[in-house]
């Protein structure tokens, strides 16, 4: 669609909203008619000559809602055009939320055809490769029986990984994790369901893979049927999101000439990444390409099954010869050193059972393996980072004995939402072999957020579109070593030192003025005369004229810090049975949802129940961490909420306030991070409250009331 004005004044208003003057704003209009029916090209263009043309173009894919611009400000041919529109973000965001209703019904059929979820991927993976092979592709529907359909698909596989020149022993252990196809009932007996499944996945799969060339699709894949399993859960590993392995790509500088290793490979999603941004450095030189595929990416994992589903996962990929091993990484580490690798990527098992390595063993793995100056990227949990054992001290003295700790970026919580686990991780990048000179300062990110919110059907994705714009902010700031409030710092650390960012950032009070303090003293006050609790003295203290609120000190210099009590060990009742029955507190994210039900105040310890106005925090729970709330009633907390005791007389006033800097500190802690112990205790915050504080704010909210009553 394309809509022309001969003056460049009327290229393009301010709001796109004047359709019948400016040359863009028309070919939106148009553009947004035609786009329920057809995929759009809306190209704007102002200008009468060659020196003062002006070109917009902007894209839209049949049914979607927005426009986005795209190739500049030149005209190209159509063929340019169809190429990049296919290549698009949004063609692609389009196109990957049709793969993953495809991926909740094909899960769905898979269940109900009895094929385990361990099994779904690497079925899915096999098929791929199979049609990979024009032979197989056009005879497969010829065969009259399901088992001649297996067959041929066992044995074209097997075909293609000895095409691809992969050794004899790893072939076997390979065609092992597919030989559940030739055993399936269902795949053996039901010709209908394996054809129409092939046909399936060939026009689902195939082409979605064939337009976007180096993207884990079978990783996906795996992540999906993890969403959707029930009791089964796969093949018990923990996938990176796609837009993670892009990133690390960024953070390494990967071009033509690097040579990549991944010790941990899963289903290859990092080296796939890492192919598709060599391949584009490349720029076409098909010598240069091959090499890519043959010469410069190798990978290790050490479970058979995920081994075959990420080496079927390279060959689909068009690697040739895949130097994919099979086994661990701590046996094969000195064969990879002859490919002197000076990229190094892993998200690396996470240790759940004692006698497991520990992630920081597989960190030091991979940077052995690299060239000195390989830059080792990896994915962790911030346990790792934050452990005060003698074990995770040792692992991260080693890393600066022999290496530069040159970054540590901590990631959001939900980041393997869609893999079902919970884990808070960091990004931590590493110089291989050069000590971590004394005085050289780690830059430290604070990546919490990258635009990616949960979706009911689709998991986690990036809704709105942000990913973009955030990413090129974080790698700016990262390339560049730019400290910006909120965002980034650097420091110097210790093997001794907590190596998380959060740790060291500043909680900016200057957010709590006059205004949100009114709002939270309203909330506590209406909670206080719905529920009949305004029979209290708000006298106001005078503001302590030696104390500053500008100068900030551990939490543990004005208050006592008091934890709960097991709920196990308190009887807690759902409703008011006695007059002396007292609240039971949990942690929450409201103020009236801490409510867990109530006790007997006779039943329990007279050091556990506080009085009413006192200031708690929920020092656990997913989500409700580091919430600070002042009490309007009598309480016991459970053993995730601790109680604060001033150390010197507090005004309500002031307890409301101190409440509020504490939830201000939310983005410290996280599920991995929590607010106990010396975390909590050294927690700065002001020596004491700004004037307004000191105000008689709760006699103008009452007056206020009284007004609105009257009238």
């Amino acid at each position: 669609m394309i809509e022309c004005k001969a003056q460049n004044r009327f290229h393009q208003s301010e709001n796109k909203n004047k359709y019948a003057d400016y040359a863009v704003d028309g070919a939106l209009l148009y553009g947004t008619f035609l786009n329920r029916e057809y995929d759009v090209l809306a190209i704007g263009v102002s200008g009468e000559t060659r020196t003062n043309l002006k070109v917009t173009h902007l894209i839209s894919p049949k049914g979607m809602a927005k426009f986005g611009e795209l190739f500049g400000g030149k005209f190209l041919s159509f063929a340019d055009y169809y190429e990049g529109f296919k290549e698009s973000d949004l063609k692609f965001s389009q196109d990957y939320s049709a793969l993953l209703e495809y991926a909740k019904s094909l899960n769905a059929t898979l269940q109900s055809n009895k094929i385990k979820e361990s099994q779904r991927s690497i079925l899915i993976s096999g098929i791929l490769i199979a049609l990979g092979n024009e032979s197989f592709k056009k005879g497969y529907a010829s065969h009259k029986k399901a088992e001649q359909i297996s067959t041929n698909l066992l044995n074209t596989v097997s075909n293609e990984f000895s095409d691809a020149e992969i050794p004899v022993e790893k072939i076997k252990k390979i065609e092992q994790a597919f030989s559940f196809i030739k055993t399936n009932t269902t795949l053996t007996t039901d010709r209908e369901f394996f054809v129409n499944l092939i046909k399936g996945i060939d026009t689902n799969i195939n082409a979605f893979m064939k337009t976007y060339k180096y993207f884990d699709t079978v990783g996906q894949f795996y992540i999906e049927f993890l969403r959707y399993a029930n009791n089964d859960k796969g093949l018990g590993i923990v996938l990176t999101p796609p837009h993670i392995t892009e990133l690390f790509s960024d953070l390494a500088f990967v071009d033509k000439d690097s040579v990549v290793f991944d010790n941990c490979c899963g289903t290859g999603g990092f080296l796939i990444s890492a192919m598709k941004r060599m391949i584009e450095d490349a720029k076409g030189d098909k010598k240069k390409i091959l090499s890519i595929k043959k010469k410069q990416l190798y990978g290790i994992e050490f479970q058979d099954d995920i081994g075959a589903l990420g080496m079927s996962n390279m060959i689909v990929h068009g690697d040739g010869k895949t130097n994919f091993h099979i086994g661990s990484c701590f046996d094969l580490s000195q064969e990879m050193k002859q490919f002197k690798p000076n990229v190094g990527f892993l998200n690396p098992p996470y240790k759940s059972e004692p006698e497991n390595p520990e992630e920081f063993e597989f960190v030091l793995n991979n940077l052995n393996t690299l060239v000195k100056g390989g830059k080792c990227i990896s994915i962790i949990p911030i346990s790792c980072l934050i452990s005060k054992q003698p074990v995770a001290v040792e692992l991260r003295s080693k890393i600066l004995e022999k290496h530069t700790l040159e970054a540590v970026m901590s990631m959001p919580e939900d980041l393997f939402h869609n893999s079902k686990v919970n884990v808070h991780t960091c990004i931590v990048v590493i110089t291989a072999h050069i000590p971590h000179p004394k005085g050289k300062k780690t830059w430290l990110g604070y990546w919490r957020n990258d635009g990616f919110r949960k979706h009911k059907t689709q998991g986690r994705i990036d809704l709105n579109g942000t990913w973009p714009e955030i990413k090129t902010g974080w790698l700016s700031a990262y390339v560049n070593r730019e400290q910006i409030k909120g965002i980034s710092l650097t420091r110097e650390l210790a093997a001794s030192d907590e190596w998380a960012p959060e740790l060291y950032m500043k909680a900016d009070y200057s957010q709590i003025d006059e205004a949100s303090y009114l709002r939270n003293a309203k909330q506590y006050l209406s909670f206080r005369l719905l529920n009949d609790f305004l029979d209290v003295n708000f006298a106001k203290i005078k503001k302590p004229v030696a104390l500053s609120h500008k100068k900030l000190v551990p939490l543990i210099s004005l208050f006592h810090i008091h934890s709960g009590v097991s709920k196990s060990k308190v009887a807690v009742k759902a409703e008011v049975e006695l007059d002396d029955d007292i609240m039971f507190i949990r942690p929450s994210k409201t103020y009236q949802g801490s409510i867990d039900g109530f006790v007997d105040e006779s039943t329990v310890a007279e050091t556990d129940v506080y009085q009413d106005n006192t200031v708690y925090v929920s020092s656990d729970g997913q989500g409700s961490h580091t919430y600070s709330y002042l009490s309007s009633f009598k309480f016991v907390p459970n053993s995730n909420v601790v109680a604060l005791i001033p150390k010197r007389d507090m005004s309500i006033q002031e307890k409301l306030y101190y409440s509020s800097c504490i939830t201000l500190n939310r983005f410290k802690f996280s599920y991995g991070r929590k607010p106990k112990g010396d975390r909590l205790e050294n927690l700065l915050i002001p020596e004491c409250p700004p004037d307004f504080v000191y105000k008689d704010i709760f006699s103008k909210i009452f007056e206020d009331w009284k007004k609105l009553v009257k009238n």
